[in-house]
């Protein structure tokens, strides 16, 4: 009988010391920090280097620094000020500011096709020679410029030359011949011929079907639409002849810009071929409509070339200024450009870096506008913004793009 309360008493002990043990246990863990965030170590100058514990970096022997992960966010990361220092980020709020804009877009000049003069065949006719055969050939005023065989030509100079021999004519044949005569002179004039060549049909015996046509300007020929033994209709274009005295110069200005550049504006323009030479031009044109697939506007300015020395063809700078424009305005470097969109770094609180899509604008003198509007309060990483984006690609394993569409 004792022995079994010996046991039992035994067991009593064991069944408390267990209840004990497990009471201090869960004491102990109590005391722990569950929440506790995650700390690894890692270098600043071999941020690949990643520890579980303190120690060196085993590349270059400096330090190891605690990190925490305590990102809250996908699109936050945290730095330490180690690494805030060695990666030269800066921060401070903006606000907007008038700025100078002047901007330098490349041209090519071209023939002003407000200055071509097109010769069309006058009457219907065979083209029986081309006086001028190529291009860029200069063409002075009153040079014969082609040979035209026409029915149409020849029977109006038969009855202006019938109509002259009738002058003679006593009663009212005279009478009615002047009237003809004056007729078959402006159909004549309407055909094209000259008052020379009407003229010195008086003398010729013998009307020929073939009548020669002279330049009424001067100019370069920029296209030849007709060639010898071709048959014209009326109106139809035979050679065009450009004035070089005056060109156009277009150029492709970036969508951002279009906004700000306005008809009648100033300009300055020059030249790679001519660097010492600069003249002033004004924008006379902006086409209304934006190329889809480049995203470009065609601008058009008039550039005078008295002397003829400027070349079509030839590449222009040209210089836009536009003064006192507001807005918010950070380093270029501030921004990162993705092939979809561009954002900028916030700090969020001390360590704490947080991206912000934005919308960009016009750029200026290093500087580029931000259309977005951001709380005034906010302090936007003006440098070391790359430093972070790196940083964040390494750590995330991930574009900070993707974090901000999570």
């Amino acid at each position: 009988m004792k022995k079994i309360i010996n046991y039992s008493i035994a067991v009593l002990l064991l069944f408390m010391v267990v209840i004990a043990c497990n009471t201090k246990n869960k004491e102990d863990h109590s005391g722990h920090d569950i929440g506790k965030e995650t700390t690894f170590y890692t270098c600043s100058m071999d941020p690949q280097v990643k520890e579980d514990k303190p120690g060196k970096c085993p590349i270059c022997h400096m330090p190891l620094t605690p990190i925490q992960n305590n990102d809250t966010n996908a699109n936050e990361i945290s730095l330490s000020k180690q690494q805030i220092q060695l990666g030269n980020i800066t921060t401070q709020t903006i606000a907007a500011t008038q700025n100078n804009l002047e901007q330098s877009y490349t041209g090519v000049l071209t023939i002003n096709q407000e200055k071509i003069n097109t010769i069309s065949a006058r009457a219907m006719g065979r083209i029986e020679k081309l006086y001028f055969k190529t291009i860029g050939d200069y063409v002075r005023k009153n040079d014969a410029l082609y040979s035209l065989y026409s029915e149409d030509i020849a029977i109006a100079k038969q009855d202006y030359l019938t109509a002259y021999k009738q002058l003679s004519m006593p009663g009212d044949f005279g009478k009615n011949a002047q009237n003809m005569l004056n007729a078959a002179k402006q159909k004549l004039l309407f055909f094209g011929l000259s008052n020379s060549q009407i003229e010195s049909l008086k003398s010729n015996k013998v009307i020929s079907p073939y009548t020669t046509f002279y330049s009424t300007t001067s100019g370069y020929i920029s296209e030849i639409m007709a060639t010898e033994g071709s048959y014209m209709m009326e109106g139809f274009a035979i050679i065009k002849l450009a004035d070089l005295s005056n060109l156009w110069l277009e150029a492709q200005v970036n969508v951002n810009y279009a906004k700000s550049i306005k008809l009648g504006q100033n300009a300055k323009v020059s030249f790679t071929d001519f660097p010492d030479k600069t003249i002033n031009a004004e924008v006379n044109f902006i086409n209304p409509e934006i190329n889809p697939d480049t995203r470009l506007l065609l601008i058009r300015l008039q550039v005078p070339n008295q002397n003829l020395e400027l070349k079509p063809g030839m590449q222009a700078i040209v210089k836009l200024n536009q003064s006192n424009i507001k807005g918010l305005f950070i380093p270029v470097d501030a921004v990162i450009r993705e092939e979809n969109a561009s954002y900028i770094w916030i700090e969020k609180s001390p360590g704490i870096f947080e991206n912000l899509m934005v919308k960009t604008g016009i750029e200026t003198n290093g500087l580029i506008e931000i259309k977005s509007e951001i709380d005034a309060s906010k302090k936007v990483v003006i440098t070391g913004a790359y430093a972070i984006n790196s940083e964040y690609k390494f750590r995330k394993g991930t574009d900070p793009m993707e974090g901000m569409k999570m």
